[in-house]
């Protein structure tokens, strides 16, 4: 079972999604990395255990307030760093939980419009796809990533639970739930997201979870949700 974390925060998250992960290796993982937004979009992978990581973000020197997380455990693609989330395409990351049951044909057509593949997940092919509906060229959400992610799902299926974040856009993250687990909390310094409830406790207790279907936009100053699931949480 693959765990998600993701923050968006005025301190650094590094520690929060470091420690999260920890949390959920309960859960099993071949590989674990995160990604943050600090100007540029930055990725740190590993195999093994989050300790790995740990060391690799430690070497790497980053920091952010905005960034997504997540360990994996292998369903498309053999357990190898190129397979490990998150998974990148343009200025965007993606996490993903659950599997996606069309992510051939996605493929096919996103390698039709020139994007080139680096794994052999599903999950980049979710990233290709938000990316092409940010750059017009599928659907609907040219340059906003909440639209592009929202048309982006309706073209998915299988299950899911994603966390994207945007070099672009540094104040947002996107959240979108079908079929697999995924809560959103407001803590002391800013939102925190994951896909199991004891990667949370440490930051709050205060959560809501994520209606299937539901996708959620994040921002320092609350959020906005598909479904209106969060009028808790918006300014």
């Amino acid at each position: 079972m693959c765990g998600i974390v993701g923050a968006l925060s005025t301190a650094d998250v590094v520690p929060f999604l470091l420690d999260g992960l920890k949390t959920l290796e309960y859960r099993g993982y071949d590989s674990a990395g995160l990604a943050l937004v600090n100007e540029s979009l930055i990725r740190v992978r590993a195999m093994g255990r989050v300790s790995r990581l740990e060391a690799e973000v430690a070497k790497a020197v980053v920091s952010g307030g905005l960034g997504i997380a997540h360990t994996r455990w292998a369903t498309h693609g053999a357990p190898a760093e190129r397979n490990a989330h998150p998974h990148v395409s343009g200025g965007l990351a993606v996490v993903h939980n659950g599997i996606i049951e069309n992510h051939e044909a996605l493929r096919r057509q996103l390698e039709s419009l020139g994007y080139t593949f680096s794994s052999e997940t599903d999950t980049e092919t979710i990233a290709h796809l938000i990316q092409a509906c940010l750059d017009g060229e599928i659907g609907q959400g040219a340059g906003d990533v909440f639209a592009a992610v929202q048309h982006a799902v309706t073209r998915l299926q299988g299950a899911y639970a994603l966390a994207v974040i945007r070099v672009l856009e540094p104040d947002r993250m996107i959240l979108a739930r079908e079929g697999s687990p995924l809560m959103l909390g407001r803590g002391e310094n800013g939102y925190f997201a994951a896909s199991d409830a004891s990667a949370l406790v440490a930051v709050t207790r205060d959560l809501i979870y994520l209606e299937n279907g539901d996708v959620a936009c994040v921002t320092p100053g609350g959020c906005q949700s598909t479904m209106g699931f969060y009028h808790r949480y918006c300014m």
